[in-house]
């Protein structure tokens, strides 16, 4: 079976085919580095991850760009609040996102570009839209996007011109248009000198929409394969981008791909709601392979629910996982392999994980094959000296094959070295606290209320927090950013 994907635009699912023979060019919208990461970023970047794994497992030479928006209004605005220089914010949550998804295993992309490292390209861009009709500058520095002037402006999200709102952007004294978008942004007077770019236009700084176009045509040509990411970005990010690419008169992007959104106890992620949920939060209180388990278990454009529950049973799932291929690799000692690291990708693939796989990326129906290997894997392992040793090989490097494309090889060098790591001081930590518990209940089976509440005090001074329910008592961090 062809691998098949779905495009948000056509709203279909059909066959890859290439721009390029043998090569897949895909663009990722990256992080706005404004703030710490957090829950959404990683449900998006895990699921394109996903994909760059099995399109490379497919036997496709990738090339993967995720841009870095390093420069907007909201960095703006935070860097000085804080009293810091701009650059210096953005560069720190950059570092902090990158470490972030080092650690859950997410693959680097070929390329990383800043949007503030391609001001020319921006110019030039902006420079043919005005010549072509479809972009206005306003005389005070910035430069707008005409929509009225592209009969194709609403084709990505299915809207008419006349039924849209106000697309988010300010509304400057320079527009013709309400509904026009900025390509450029005058500098301001209360903005820093550093944050604005000398142009043919005036002095100013990239709008957000402009730096996709012009960095993933550079790096990717004017028409490239794949375009990806988060559903929130469709409107008005994604329009605008391909509005303006192809009013330049550029293919753009092929297909369209977009993630589902995350909730966390049933609701959108949200400060106001106080279920908003850092990155480094998630990555305290549980297994990093088991946050990454939960994040790319269902499939890329559903919604991902994160809470307590899931969270329990994906640390579960994963320690399965995990024990089972220990104890194989264990059983085979000196045996050699068929499945050493650098060998998984010759690893032939179970029919049904591929036949999964290749429809859209159906990651639930490639757990389930999955799961079969495993339950394949102990039934030999119970065996004892009956199993043969090719049998068990030849199982132990399906699942660490299949588990890798997910990213969750567990003998693999991400997960494989759990001795030392977070994930270890983890386990460490759960032994401690689940030794206090087990002693908290124990008083309170005797009536000793006042030595039960001691301890889950001592545990709440240590930053644990201790929720009672009908299956026992859990434990989580507390989170005091």
């Amino acid at each position: 079976m062809t691998l098949h994907l779905h495009d948000t635009a056509t709203r279909t699912t059909a066959p890859l085919i290439p721009v390029r023979e043998g090569a897949v060019s895909l663009y990722v919208c990256g992080p706005t580095t404004q703030g710490a990461p957090h829950l959404g970023h990683l449900r998006t970047f895990l699921a394109f991850d996903v994909l760059v794994r099995w399109l490379e497992r497919s036997g496709l030479d990738v090339t993967h760009i995720r841009n870095v928006t390093d420069i907007d209004d909201k960095i703006l605005v935070k860097s000085a609040e804080a009293g810091d220089q701009w650059w210096a914010w953005s560069l720190r949550f950059e570092r902090e996102f990158q470490d972030v998804l080092d650690r859950i295993g997410n693959r680097r992309p070929s390329y990383e570009p800043r949007a503030t490292g391609h001001v020319p390209e921006m110019v030039e861009l902006m420079q043919r839209l005005i010549e072509r009709g479809h972009a206005y500058a306003d005389g005070n520095g910035s430069v707008y996007f005409d929509v009225a002037s592209h009969p194709d402006y609403g084709a990505l999200t299915r809207q008419s011109l006349e039924d849209m709102q106000d697309a988010g952007e300010e509304r400057e004294p320079g527009k013709r248009d309400r509904r026009d978008f900025a390509l450029w942004k005058a500098a301001r007077s209360t903005e820093p000198d550093t944050a604005s770019w000398d142009t043919p236009f005036g002095r100013g700084r990239p709008g957000w929409h402009l730096e996709c176009s012009a960095m993933s045509r550079k790096y990717l040509g004017e028409t490239f394969d794949i375009h990806a990411g988060g559903l929130d970005l469709r409107f008005p990010h994604h329009e605008n981008e391909q509005a303006q690419s192809h009013a330049a008169g550029y293919g753009f992007a092929r297909r369209w791909m977009h993630s589902g959104v995350l909730t966390v106890d049933g609701l959108k992620m949200g400060k106001s709601l106080d279920n908003f949920v850092t990155a480094a939060r998630a990555l305290a209180e549980h297994p990093t392979p088991a946050v990454r388990l939960a994040l790319v278990s269902g499939h890329y454009r559903a919604t991902v629910e994160y809470n307590a529950t899931a969270m329990a049973e994906a640390e579960t799932v994963w320690e399965r996982f995990r024990a089972t291929a220990v104890r194989a690799a264990q059983r085979l000692g000196p045996h050699p392999l068929a499945a050493v690291d650098a060998e998984l990708a010759a690893v032939e693939l179970p029919e049904d994980f591929v036949a999964a796989m290749d429809d859209d990326l159906t990651v639930p129906e490639a757990l389930a094959v999955i799961h079969r290997e495993q339950s394949t894997l102990n039934t030999l392992l119970a065996a004892g000296g009956a199993a043969d040793p090719e049998e068990i090989s030849g199982s132990l490097g399906r699942l660490r094959a299949m588990l890798d494309v997910l990213g969750l090889d567990p003998l693999g060098e991400q997960w494989g070295q759990a001795d030392g790591t977070a994930e270890g001081a983890h386990e460490a930590l759960d032994a401690l606290i689940t030794a206090q518990l087990a002693a908290r209940e124990a008083a309170r089976a005797q009536k000793d209320w006042a030595r039960a509440d001691a301890l889950r005090d001592a545990l709440s001074e240590a930053g644990i927090r201790i929720e009672d329910g009908a299956d026992g008592a859990r434990w989580t961090l507390v989170n005091r950013d």
